[in-house]
């Protein structure tokens, strides 16, 4: 797996426990949505890690709670 599958396997993951929706989440956090539908679409392949701390703070985690799955630890070179 690619960094890149697993922010949005998290994403995604996040989204369902909590029953929110990228969007929600991102405005809840104070930023734009777009970073990350762009990551979803392909046009981006590696977020900003502050893309991804706005994320979290829209749906009221950490980011070591974000990164805390095996998966990121086994990841394939880019």
């Amino acid at each position: 797996m690619r960094m890149n599958e697993a922010i949005l396997k998290r994403i995604n993951e996040i989204c369902e426990e909590k029953g929110k929706n990228v969007c929600n989440a991102c405005l809840n956090g104070g930023k734009s949505p777009s970073a990350l539908y762009d990551l979803m679409k392909g046009r981006t392949k590696c977020p900003k890690v502050t893309t991804i701390k706005s994320f979290c703070e829209g749906v009221g985690i950490t980011l070591s709670k974000f990164f805390d799955r095996d998966y990121f630890n086994n990841l394939e070179d880019e």
